[in-house]
């Protein structure tokens, strides 16, 4: 290869990764929201990830702490 099809490929695999990172984020808050409606949203949810049993904690990927620290966030915060 090239130098230059090599900076192309360097150069497209950081795009891809901030394509993904931009997705994340805009995944984990519902768009559209109004600030009322996003606060439920964050409370709900953040209530279920506290009944989740060690099993589906696991499937997500979290441990209890974590899921704890995460649920009891006040709703304001994000």
């Amino acid at each position: 290869m090239s130098g230059l099809s090599d900076v192309r490929l360097v150069l497209h695999s950081q795009e891809l990764v901030a394509g993904q990172d931009r997705e994340m984020s805009a995944r984990s808050t519902p768009c559209g929201l109004s600030r009322w409606a996003l606060f439920w949203h964050r409370r709900h949810t953040r209530k279920a990830l506290l009944e989740l049993t060690p099993a589906q904690l696991r499937d997500i990927g979290l441990s209890a702490g974590q899921a704890h620290q995460e649920g009891m966030k006040p709703f304001w915060r994000s």
